[in-house]
């Protein structure tokens, strides 16, 4: 039985959503819903003044830098590198999927699956453990990528380097903003690539698609 107190945000732009996180939570003595956020804007003011285990939160959030949930977790992780995430998202895109693990978040649910996932979800979160709903197990599978616990997470260069690019940045645009050379960071985009199983430009621009 869980006794100590985990602190949980909650994030989503449907108010719906969110109202049923929270029921689900509410019922729980070891669990505290101690805010909510409807935006990413309003999900930054609430991680600086209120302290929290676990974030839940969806993929998508209006006000995402780039207008994409990929560079808000890569903000989130390289700022609350203790933080606990569980990610919402709509999407069967195993690309979205494998940008998440590179980043090092493990815990992704479907919304197409059952809500009684949230809360083993949440204790794998606090625990540093992985917990995939069975949607999000099947597009693993299926990609081949469920036994790869071992995949390495991208640097925090490399993921900077992805954020602009994705902002639209060419290779020249950020060896100037970045005051590298072009032959780093198109070694650096690379491997970044190569870690989230990006064989194209392309297929790195549809990992930050909203």
């Amino acid at each position: 039985m869980e006794t100590e107190e985990i602190k949980v945000l909650l994030a989503d732009d449907h108010p719906t959503v969110l109202s049923g996180l929270e029921h689900v939570l509410q019922s729980r003595r070891a669990v505290r819903v101690a805010g909510k956020a409807s935006s990413a804007t309003a999900l930054w003011d609430l991680l600086a003044s209120q302290p929290c285990d676990v974030l839940v939160s969806d993929y998508s959030m209006p006000g995402c830098e780039s207008g994409d949930g990929a560079a808000m977790f890569e903000r989130l992780r390289r700022l609350y590198p203790t933080l606990g995430i569980v990610v919402l998202t709509m999407m069967d895109n195993a690309l979205v999927v494998r940008s998440l693990r590179g980043l090092g978040i493990h815990c992704i649910l479907s919304k197409s699956d059952a809500i009684e996932h949230l809360l083993p979800a949440l204790y794998a979160a606090r625990a540093k453990t992985p917990y995939y709903s069975p949607a999000v197990e099947r597009l693993l599978e299926a990609d081949g990528l469920a036994q790869s616990t071992a995949k390495r997470a991208l640097t925090a260069r490399e993921a900077e380097v992805v954020r602009l690019f994705v902002a639209g940045l060419t290779v020249n645009d950020i060896a100037a903003k970045l005051k590298r050379s072009k032959q780093t960071i198109s070694t650096q985009k690379a491997s970044a690539m190569r870690k989230l199983g990006a064989e194209r430009d392309a297929d790195l621009l549809l990992l930050f698609k909203s």
